[in-house]
């Protein structure tokens, strides 16, 4: 059995055979590549062998103490070069062991994020300008489409799932079924060598050294998953400098992946970091070893990741930005629980904090966006009238836009506290017009009466565009075409109906059935005044006294009318079907009857003279059909639909 010096010796010995900068063969060789798993463990035991002989060198007489200050040289200096091998060792297993992961995997195939799904809100009709800026971008018109998807965002897969945390309390499309999955980044016979080799050195007080290989090595690991994640290096300014919709792609990127990144990539870290470091000491600070090493690790790419998102929230506020800073919202929101889970140390309060104040201004932001909507809409400078009283495409823009909002009903509900000051709000502008807010249920949430006040603001706008139209018959057309607008798309989306409420959808209805009236008595009054008998007898006769040259003028005077509202009305536009059809009924019903009866009783009288065809030009399947051509948005000529006489 050897005595204490010379298993001393032995050791040194065994540390000087593996100093790299003494032998080609240490340099060219690793001890813990597998190979002789028994040297690995020897130079481990002398490693410990050194530090117990340090430990215990006490002095007792001037000749031990000597004795004992060579022992303690010669072992630091053996633990110096121990200390070189191990930390070689260790960043060696870090680089060689570690597991590739493929990010694809960790992503549900089935989550949206195609830009299809999301590029089907741009808009198809002209576009226009709204206050300069706002408004400028166009979203689809759905009335033959639903609503695009919200993303779908799906959890990752991993081989170990936390159920302690991510369940966020309120319920969100973002809403995770599953929360924390935890894979295995380093083999488990790794994982034992590195923790053999961070327990030495931490012993011998080289934390600082063992956590700067650590997490130089493991932050290129992290560096390489974010390039295939799509996670960039950039700063807050030069995410600000890019165009919105380059953003709106990058932010869907983000999406997904911030998910994988705290849920699966730091989770796993701080995983590793506490199968390595848990237990073998505390820095300087007291901080233990594990959040020490994870921090180090993580905290470079957390604040890169969440630098992202912190830029959109403070980028300046415009309306088509809603909905891709509520899905970031949202997405923040439900991750917050797993970051406090995370990054639940005290090393790692930077972190937490910062995700929280990025989703309360990502919140504030939402608010001054809709506010900055409302103002926009009311300020919609466009004054030039649409073709053929069809709807505006500001009202299509702002409808599509509060259908949308109406998707993120259960987001704003919660963001939007307090109601709109209508009372204040453009009394400091003489120009603007007075807008009168309808009463309401004082049970209505502030965010149906932020709704239900840009409608009432779009109104007001309409009827102030709905002036530069010369024809008293087009303005009542064009305020029924989009006011019915309005409603369609109202009754299209159940949770903007159950907002906005039947009482105020009753008054929308009505303004459009009013419009649709005042149109009809600007049209067709002075037209069926043609086919009145006052003006027609004479000498008080009925059956005989009827004036044949008042009568021709009568039939040239409605003939001419009927014309003209023909040639100008079928080029105007009812682009709802079964509005159209039902506004020519109700013209049908009251012209066609009215010219059957009046030619009936005079026509006898037109036809005992010359010429009658100069007179009587249509017969009243003339103008039945007649009326089918108006209001398709394009001219038609009467003359092709005449019929014989003969």
């Amino acid at each position: 059995m050897e005595s204490p010096e010379e298993e001393l010796a032995a050791a040194e010995k065994l540390i000087m055979r593996w100093d790299s900068t003494a032998s080609e063969e240490a340099r060219e060789r690793m001890i813990f590549d597998g190979g002789d798993r028994d040297e690995a463990e020897r130079y481990l035991r002398a490693v410990d062998e050194i530090q117990r002989s340090m430990e215990s060198a006490t002095v007792t007489d001037d000749a031990a103490a000597a004795d004992a200050d060579s022992a303690k040289v010669n072992g630091a200096s053996a633990i110096q070069i121990a200390m070189a091998r191990l930390e070689d060792e260790f960043r060696n297993i870090l680089i060689n062991q570690t597991n590739q992961i493929e990010t694809d995997s960790l992503v549900d195939p089935n989550s949206s994020i195609n830009s299809s799904s999301h590029h089907s809100r741009a808009s198809s009709v002209e576009e226009f300008s709204v206050d300069q800026e706002f408004l400028k971008d166009k979203i689809e018109d759905q009335n033959s489409e639903d609503h695009p998807n919200r993303e779908d965002i799906s959890e990752t897969s991993g081989s170990r799932t936390s159920s302690g945390s991510g369940s966020c309390s309120r319920s969100s499309a973002f809403r995770s079924m599953s929360s924390i999955r935890e894979i295995e980044l380093i083999p488990a016979d790794a994982v034992h060598d590195l923790r053999s080799i961070a327990e030495r050195m931490i012993s011998a007080e080289y934390l600082r050294e063992c956590v700067q290989v650590y997490g130089s090595v493991r932050k290129s690991a992290i560096d390489s998953s974010f390039r295939r994640l799509g996670v960039e290096k950039l700063s807050i300014g030069d995410i600000q400098r890019l165009n919105w919709e380059a953003l709106e792609t990058k932010i869907r990127r983000w999406i997904r992946a911030a998910k994988v990144c705290v849920r699966v990539l730091f989770a796993s870290e701080k995983l590793l970091c506490e199968q390595i470091f848990e237990g073998l000491g505390k820095d300087s600070n007291g901080n233990n070893a594990e959040d020490v090493c994870f921090m180090e690790t993580v905290k470079g790419p957390a604040i890169q990741l969440f630098n992202f998102a912190e830029a959109i929230s403070i980028s300046r506020r415009s309306p088509e930005k809603l909905f891709k800073i509520l899905d970031l919202h949202d997405a923040l929101l439900d991750l917050l629980p797993d970051v406090e889970t995370v990054f639940e140390s005290n090393l790692a309060e930077t972190v937490r904090v910062q995700a929280a104040e990025i989703q309360t201004r990502l919140a504030e932001a939402v608010r001054g966006i809709l506010s900055e909507f409302e103002s926009a809409v009311q300020r919609e400078p466009s004054k030039v009238p649409v073709p053929g009283g069809t709807v505006h495409p500001l009202t299509r823009y702002v409808m599509n836009y509060i259908s949308l909002i109406s998707d993120y009903k259960q987001t704003l509900v919660e963001l939007i506290v307090s109601k709109p000051s209508m009372g204040m709000r453009y009394s400091n502008d003489p120009a603007a017009p007075e807008i009168e807010f309808p009463e309401i249920d004082n049970n209505l949430s502030p965010l149906a009466v932020h709704l239900i006040w840009i409608i009432v603001i779009l109104q007001t706008n309409l009827d102030g565009k709905s002036k530069h139209y010369k024809d008293a018959s087009l303005t009542h057309l064009f305020i029924m075409n989009n006011v019915h607008y309005i409603v369609q798309k109202i009754k299209g989306s159940p949770e903007l109906r159950e907002m906005i409420g039947d009482d105020y959808l009753r008054r929308l209805t009505g303004k459009f059935r009013h419009a649709a009236t005042n149109y009809q008595r600007a049209t067709w009054v002075r037209v069926l005044y043609c086919l009145r008998d006052e003006g027609l007898h004479v000498s008080g006769s009925f059956s005989s006294g009827v004036s044949k040259t008042a009568l021709r003028e009568r039939f040239k005077t409605f003939n001419s009318m009927f014309e003209d509202v023909h040639r100008t009305q079928a080029s105007w536009l009812i682009p709802d079907p079964q509005l159209r059809e039902e506004l020519r009924i109700s013209i049908s019903e009251k012209v066609i009857p009215a010219y059957r009866s009046f030619l009936g009783r005079f026509r006898g009288h037109i036809e005992s003279g010359r010429h009658p065809e100069m007179y009587i030009k249509y017969s009243v399947e003339d103008l039945e059909a007649a009326v089918l051509d108006f209001f398709e948005g394009y001219p038609a000529s009467l003359h092709t639909r005449r019929r014989s006489q003969g």
